[in-house]
């Protein structure tokens, strides 16, 4: 196949994987599959925090909800609602709007009443959207402690852990305070192992909950990973590799799998995960995705045969409105600038200059990232 059919065909299997974990496709079936559960209010974390309500709305579409979500992320039709209440705030690095979030959270869940079901949706990027503080520590602290964290290429585990420390919301904190019927949780799963402990730092972990709480993930990297998968198959295609294990640094995972594609067998190759970065002082413009593609790319010069797609779900990867990089074997041609760009933290300056930078936009869900590539 040519080159530009190629790209066409990982474009193809990424929206298809997408769109199969998509927060208002999957809150819909998760509500039609359970059990009769009707909330007074629902409340929505994450970057799919309003595809999630979206598809509670579209069940239950007089209830009352409040949606925290990053900037950007809120279209006019959620907005125009008269019971809903949206509040955008900042990711990764959280900001005043993240506080006044987590707080707002906090009363609206403690002033429910006795006989109140509380439908409550969590996604990733929950853990920097809405936090709730100890008098003792400062939006200026939890800044510091986060941007410490994600620039030494500490692991989301190990940042979730940290947080659930410093936070009155997480650990299961924000359903201690409910004193109503019921609580219900459905949360889109952005971590390793999918558990609700670890998805958005535990805010959906019923473990403290004194009042009937039951807690469910609904959409996965795995789930991704099978819809790509079909969908490959349906273009004609053979999968060769599926695998999630995108858990590590950047520049280690990079040669393992540039040298893999270099020498691999005509296919399709996906990988799920999340892989870790660290930054240098005064880095560019760029996130892991958009490095793991670059540093990729350096494998595949003259090959004629490859191209790959490293993407987050979300439609953004770190603090930028790229999803990731779409690359072959031009993409690395400069390889002065190429190799200047890791270095600094700026592939996603570079890509963009080579046409090779992946740009979606907010998809309403966040499994995690996707590596895809297809070997002619």
């Amino acid at each position: 196949m040519s080159a530009q059919q190629r790209k066409q065909n990982l474009l193809t299997i990424w929206q298809a994987a997408v769109s199969a974990v998509s927060g208002e496709q999957a809150v819909e079936r998760a509500i039609l599959a359970d059990t009769e559960f009707k909330p007074d209010q629902i409340i929505g974390v994450g970057k799919a925090a309003v595809g999630m309500c979206q598809g509670a709305l579209n069940q239950y579409p007089d209830c009352k909800a409040l949606i925290v979500t990053k900037y950007d992320h809120a279209d006019e039709d959620i907005l125009d609602r008269a019971n809903v209440r949206v509040i955008e705030s900042a990711h990764p690095i959280p900001d005043q709007q993240s506080l006044n979030a987590g707080n707002a959270m906090l009363d609206c869940v403690g002033k429910l009443a006795p006989e109140s079901r509380l439908l409550l949706l969590v996604s990733g990027g929950a853990s920097a959207l809405a936090e709730a503080l100890s008098d003792e520590m400062s939006l200026l602290d939890l800044q510091s402690v986060t941007d410490e964290m994600i620039s030494t290429g500490k692991t989301i585990g190990e940042i979730n852990s940290k947080r659930k420390q410093m936070s009155q919301i997480k650990d299961g904190k924000l359903l201690a305070v409910f004193n109503g019927a019921e609580a219900r949780v459905y949360a889109i799963s952005d971590v390793e192992g999918d558990s609700i402990g670890t998805i958005g730092s535990g805010i959906g972990d019923c473990h403290r909950a004194t009042v009937p709480a039951a807690s469910k993930v609904i959409a996965s990297n795995q789930i991704a990973r099978e819809q790509a998968c079909d969908t490959a198959q349906s273009l004609g295609l053979t999968v060769k590799h599926n695998e999630e294990s995108l858990y590590n640094d950047v520049f280690q995972l990079a040669p393992q799998i540039g040298q893999r594609l270099a020498n691999a067998e005509p296919g399709v190759y996906i990988w799920g995960g999340e892989p870790t970065v660290i930054l240098p002082e005064n880095p560019g413009r760029g996130g892991r995705n958009q490095a793991l593609a670059l540093a990729i790319s350096e494998h595949l010069l003259d090959k004629n045969n490859i191209a790959l797609l490293v993407a987050g779900t979300d439609g953004s990867d770190g603090p930028t409105t790229a999803a990731g990089g779409l690359v072959d074997e031009n993409t690395f041609a400069d390889k002065e600038d190429a190799v200047a760009a890791l270095n600094q933290a700026n592939a996603g300056t570079y890509l963009e200059q080579h046409n090779s930078l992946f740009v979606t936009g907010p998809t309403n869900t966040n499994v995690m990232d996707l590596a895809i590539a297809i070997v002619d």
